[in-house]
């Protein structure tokens, strides 16, 4: 059987759901592997078919408006410094530690966002402050991304709005354009190492882009009521990896 036909269906639902909530890598990368394709060229392949599916999604979020553009114009640099520290610190320690302490807090997120009914909401902030916060949480989540990664843009959204104060859907369109900086980044690295499989990544590109587009498109005209539970099916599968990947 054609592996096309198992992975086109599934990077298109992984684009759907990272468009909506971020964190869609998690299914992304998981079809590559499980296809077959070596570990490398899987996230290669991943990064480059997912790329263009997040452009086309924060297209759509920018040409509504829903961006904070002071918020991505600090984070996006302070999101690519960190993911570099982080890959420069993967390549020395273990992420062992680390899954251990998302397995306390992903639930301990999952249930914030449960029990708190502001969680969402758009509240007032200083400049000063969103913008030091925002540089904060962008080199420490790109650091994230750049050591152990899955999550990043789902994650990033709950930092924006949570300590931030956007909105939902604000903080979600943020979320994926300065998730986009780091992928494009990791995109040409792969690229320049001959780590993308162009008969896999060309179809499973155009189901990243249709995915990104009607993901997009209906959680700006659905709004908070479809990202929260996206959110929370993105958390569950983070915590099922974790568990998975340490036991």
């Amino acid at each position: 059987m054609n592996i096309l036909f198992i992975l086109v269906p599934v990077i298109f639902f992984g684009a759907f759901v990272d468009a909506i909530a971020g964190g869609g890598g998690l299914i992304t990368l998981t079809a590559y592997v499980a296809v077959g394709l070596p570990p490398q060229v899987s996230l290669g392949t991943n990064k480059f078919a997912s790329s263009f599916g997040t452009t086309i999604a924060s297209i759509q979020y920018i040409r509504r408006g829903a961006v904070a553009r002071f918020v991505a114009l600090v984070a996006i640099p302070a999101s690519f410094l960190g993911s570099s520290i982080g890959s420069a610190l993967a390549e020395r320690y273990a992420s062992a530690t680390l899954s251990y302490l998302l397995i306390v807090l992903v639930p301990a997120i999952a249930i914030f966002m449960v029990v708190n009914p502001t969680f969402g909401q758009a509240r007032e902030r200083s400049k000063s402050f969103v913008m030091i916060v925002a540089a904060l949480l962008s080199l420490l989540l790109g650091c994230y991304d750049g050591f152990f990664g899955p999550g990043t843009g789902m994650l990033l959204a709950l930092a924006f709005t949570s300590l931030l104060g956007l909105d939902l859907l604000t903080a979600n369109g943020t979320a994926r354009l300065v998730n986009l900086s780091s992928n494009l980044a990791a995109m040409a690295v792969f690229l320049y190492h001959g780590s993308v499989d162009f008969s896999v990544a060309i179809p499973c590109t155009a189901a990243s882009i249709v995915g990104g587009f009607v993901g997009s498109r209906l959680a700006l005209k659905v709004g908070p009521r479809l990202v929260k539970p996206i959110m929370l099916f993105v958390l569950a599968l983070l915590l099922a990896k974790v568990i998975f990947d340490l036991f």
